[in-house]
């Protein structure tokens, strides 16, 4: 599989504290705690790193039997006999001595402390050494739910600074390590990804890309109407500076600014639409950018180097395709301008309004909002953390605001924060840091104004070839699945497998990423959904003569299998991983190509036709990416408890004609399946309900790409442990770079423009419009 089909596969792998969150008094600061430097008994975010178990390189042997295994359902007879016989010739030949050079390579890494695992390296290079764009192609989205205050909830302001203040708690707290840690079924999961979570960057090179962070980064960036902004939200000691009304304020204020500039010149000058160019290209951009001035080099620099961008879009869906839509590319809307002899379009979606290197909190004008994350140093479970958390927090707030006359904030009856951070509001503090928003502008070079018209132009190509589509299913979910006794995880696949079997009368490629942070330096494996059992459900399903019984037989099995492959695949026991790293440590060691990475049967497994990924939360109304082949879907879905939420994308194909077929499928599943409960009117009052069918206890536990039901209580059992000490408070993934900012504080202040804060009548005016 070529690099750049590896990476665009990679998509689908869509706190304690005793202090209190609130302004406080005095002059004086908290004593600050070491960035990425506590010993693991005094960081409770990183405190399991030590104990975590590498991840086991799998026997040869073992990998190939599981890949005739992963292939057997979309081959023919005949191809089949050809896989066997080249997994075969690799076992005999080329195989065992890859094998060795990985093992040594693995182990060579652990005692020198420079890789986490086998296949780290080359996985991260998978991300970032492809030339393709990352919208569409890499970054996911979440379409988030509805905030829980109605007031809030239509307000665009009044929700940004909602979201924006709870994720700049949750990056104070990542800064002094008290983010409680992950832990499924009891395990601890690694948590180094939370590393590059805020403050980081993707940084396009001419070579291969690298992901910068910068721990001790205090500001935001805010790109309203294709303008920059920002504002300093955390003190030098990661204190957060700024309250959720002193936020609103510096919106308010972003807002009227941008609108005062002439769309027509903003488009023009929207620097982000270069995120979307390839990334050679786009290096060659940034790099002449940045040395045409000092002043454009430290503009940069304010970008790279803040804790997130939060991008106001002044678009309103006008409904849940559009709105996935928004949070996947933006939107395309071209207005014609009529000049005195011609004509000109000028782009007035929100397209452009992105900066698709760094992690985006993206809301709309009608309080609509989502996030968009670069993914080559976090997966779909950092992201969802993330998004949990603040969504939470955000909940807990409009609880406290109800309940604070009954109890009052001090009351240890009170609802407590989700996200436990020092807030000391820097206005309150004589000669506190400077919080007012600044703008950042650039001087943008007459090469570099072309190559932003020319990239507008091809990201418009782009969205026009990208279809996307939002199924929401609501007769049942998870308590239905579960209730039949099985996977909901397992059930999902199935439905979109069938679905495509359905439509075009052959199965497919499917792929599914599994967690495996039970890991040290865990990512994610594959699961191969389309086994034997699956294609044997799709033709038990296409078949007009079959019974009801022998249609839920097939369904159950295929389920039960998938389960079982998932936990294989959580274990470390996967086939992708291992080939992969196989291949890459032939080129590593100047080897040429082996035989078996050219044959029919490695590419039919590497061209994936449905992309899948699960990232199920109650925060979350949707999650999706883009497909990874020109001839495919991605799906990304969330599993509620009565309700299954598909968000479905491809280019040039019939995006929703499959959209109403799985529709159709969930329905025939439904039928086959017995109702989870049934009641019956009794003598008197007396009215009984039978729920037989479903486990008072449910087994069920699932995130993303983990779930597990029935068969086992627990993860695999892991033999491999540590066997060098490691000190995790500094540690990073290969490929990420952790650094300093090179600004004074002086010249983050100087940078920009200060904007005017509102009059006091312009204030009143948005005080009565939200209302």
């Amino acid at each position: 599989m070529t690099a750049t089909k590896e990476a665009e596969e990679k998509k689908a792998d869509t706190s304690s504290s005793t202090s209190s969150t609130g302004m406080t008094s005095g002059p004086s600061l908290p004593s600050p705690r070491p960035i990425g430097g506590l010993h693991h008994e005094q960081s409770r975010t990183y405190i399991s790193q030590s104990v975590l178990p590498r991840l086991p390189i799998p026997t040869l042997e073992e990998t190939m039997k599981r890949f005739g295994r992963a292939v057997w359902a979309v081959q023919t007879a005949t191809e089949r006999a050809e896989t066997e016989r080249v997994v075969e010739e690799f076992l005999s030949t080329e195989g065992p001595k890859l094998q060795s050079l990985l093992e040594e390579y693995d182990e060579e890494g652990e005692r020198n402390g420079t890789l986490g695992s086998y296949v780290e390296e080359f996985w991260s290079d998978a991300y970032l050494a492809p030339d393709t764009s990352v919208v569409m192609n890499l970054n996911p989205f979440f379409l988030l739910e509805d905030g829980p205050d109605a007031k809030l909830a239509k307000s665009q302001v009044g929700r940004a600074a909602s979201l924006v203040f709870a994720s700049a708690k949750m990056a104070s707290v990542l800064r002094r390590e008290d983010l409680c840690p992950d832990v499924f079924k009891g395990r601890p999961l690694c948590m180094d990804q939370f590393k590059a979570l805020f403050g980081s960057c993707r940084i396009p090179r001419a070579s291969k890309d690298c992901v910068e962070v910068v721990p001790n980064s205090q500001h935001i960036v805010v790109l309203a109407k294709n303008q920059f902004y920002y504002f300093t939200a955390l003190w030098p000691d990661g204190t957060v500076a700024v309250n959720e009304s002193d936020i609103k304020e510096i919106l308010q204020a972003i807002l009227k600014d941008a609108s005062r500039m002439d769309p027509e010149v903003a488009i023009k000058q929207a620097l982000g639409v270069l995120t979307t160019q390839q990334r050679k290209h786009w290096a060659v951009i940034r790099d002449n950018l940045v040395a045409s001035s000092a002043h454009n080099a430290t503009a940069m620099e304010i970008v790279d180097s803040a804790l997130f961008v939060l991008a106001l879009d002044d678009c309103s869906p006008n409904d849940v395709h559009e709105g996935v839509a928004n949070m996947l590319h933006g939107t395309y809307k071209l207005e014609s301008k009529t000049k005195l002899d011609h004509t000109e379009y000028v782009q007035a979606g929100t397209c452009c309004n992105r900066w698709y290197d760094k992690l985006q909190i993206i809301v709309c004008a009608d309080g609509s909002a989502g996030v968009n994350f670069e993914h080559s140093a976090i997966d779909g479970h950092t992201a969802l953390r993330f998004a949990s958390d603040v969504f939470a927090e955000t909940i807990v707030s409009f609880a406290q605001s109800i309940t604070k006359t009954i109890y009052g904030k001090a009351s240890p009856d009170s609802i407590a924060d989700v996200i436990k951070a020092d807030v000391r509001r820097a206005s309150a503090v004589i000669n506190g840091v400077d919080t007012s928003p600044k703008k950042l502008e650039f001087s943008i070079p007459g090469s570099v104004a072309d190559e932003i018209s020319y990239a507008e132009a091809a990201l418009g190509d782009e969205i026009f070839a990208s279809d996307t589509y939002a199924l929401e299913f609501k007769k049942y979910g998870k308590n239905f699945i579960t209730g039949n006794k099985m996977s909901p995880d397992s059930f999902v696949q199935m439905s979109m497998l069938v679905a495509y079997h359905s439509l075009y009368g052959k199965a497919c490629t499917q792929y599914e990423p599994v967690l495996t942070k039970q890991f040290y330096h865990g990512r994610t494996e594959a699961m191969r959904t389309t086994t034997p059992q699956a294609a044997a459900l799709c033709e038990v399903f296409s078949s007009r003569f079959t019974s009801k019984e022998e249609k839920l037989k097939a369904l159950q099995d295929a389920a039960k299998e998938h389960s079982l492959k998932v936990k294989e695949a959580a274990a470390g026991k996967g086939v992708d991983r291992h080939l992969f790293a196989l291949k890459c440590i032939a080129e590593k060691n100047g080897m040429g190509p082996p035989k078996f990475f050219e044959s029919g049967a490695w590419k039919a497994l590497n061209h994936t036709v449905l992309s899948t990924s699960n990232c199920g939360n109650p925060a979350l109304r949707h999650f999706g990416f883009g497909p990874v082949v020109p001839d495919g879907f991605g799906i990304g879905y969330v599993i509620k408890d009565d309700g299954l939420q598909y968000s479905i994308s491809s280019k040039h194909r019939q995006t929703q004609r499959y959209a109403q077929t799985l529709l159709n499928v969930l329905l025939e599943f439904e039928k086959i399946m017995e109702p989870l409960t049934s009641v019956r009117v009794a003598r008197g009052c007396e009215i009984q309900r039978n729920v037989s069918l479903q486990k008072k206890d449910s087994a069920v536990e699932y995130a993303e790409g983990v779930d597990y039901f029935g068969e086992s209580a627990s993860l695999p059992p892991s033999t491999h442990g540590p066997s060098m000490p490691r000190n995790d408070s500094t540690g990073y993934f290969a490929r990420v770079i952790r650094r300093n900012s090179s600004m004074t504080a002086e010249q983050l202040q100087q940078a920009g423009k200060l904007v005017e804060s509102l009059t006091l009548g312009e204030a009143i005016e948005e005080v009565e419009h939200e209302k």
